[in-house]
């Protein structure tokens, strides 16, 4: 589809409330075909290959700010409407910054999110500037320069949010905390035993977390 000047890659399957999922940085969508399998029975997924990832269209420089701009231009093309919207990493990222821009989107899940560059483990950002030092790649620059979340920035999504990370998570526990306390009624759940996205990538848990949060407001934690 071409959304916002872009050509982006567009994967939908299922029925019923239109469920937008983001995947995180250097993925595409095909990490929650097995979530996809347990939402498409009640949910349309509508499962989006990020600018600059997957099939959709090549970008030189990447920024959180223009992936949100993505997707609500994408809402905005298909008139979508009480929109659920799941984000992993870099994709929890975007999916703050379009919460905080459109109303279209009333329930909100983000897994593994930070509020800024300092929010990831010390070790992760040597790794990235070791990486972008040698290839230069614009993925690497983005999350070495990027994002830059406030609380106030936080105060103004109005989604009903539940915010996620895994116990062994690549971002700060201190970040998962202080987002959810800025997202007013927002739910904080830290998974015993899970990593960055050990429940999510080519996973069914994330499915049923996110059905079990929308159907019934419940954290059941699939074993």
């Amino acid at each position: 589809m071409k959304i916002n000047g872009r050509t982006l890659y567009v994967e939908s399957i299922g029925n019923g409330r239109p469920l937008i999922m983001l995947h995180g940085n250097g993925e595409d969508h095909t990490i929650f075909d097995k979530a996809a399998e347990i939402l498409e029975k009640d949910y349309t997924c509508i499962m989006l290959d990020t600018r600059g990832h997957g099939q959709s269209e090549a970008c030189d420089d990447l920024h959180y700010d223009d992936m949100a701009e993505d997707v609500i231009a994408l809402m905005e093309t298909l008139d979508l409407r009480d929109v659920c919207l799941y984000g992993f990493s870099d994709g929890g990222i975007v999916g703050l910054l379009a919460a905080m821009r459109s109303d279209r989107i009333t329930d909100l899940i983000i897994s593994g999110a930070n509020m800024t560059p300092e929010g990831t483990k010390g070790w992760l950002r040597a790794f990235l500037r070791t990486m972008y030092f040698f290839r230069k790649d614009p993925k690497f620059r983005l999350m070495l320069e990027e994002p830059h979340i406030t609380k106030e920035d936080l105060s103004l999504i109005k989604a009903r949010t539940l915010v996620l990370a895994g116990e062994k998570d690549l971002i700060l526990e201190s970040h998962t905390l202080q987002i959810a306390s800025g997202i007013e009624g927002a739910v904080c759940r830290i998974l015993k035993g899970e990593g960055h996205g050990s429940y999510i990538v080519h996973s069914p848990k994330i499915g049923e977390l996110i059905r079990n949060w929308l159907q019934h407001g419940a954290i059941k934690v699939p074993e």
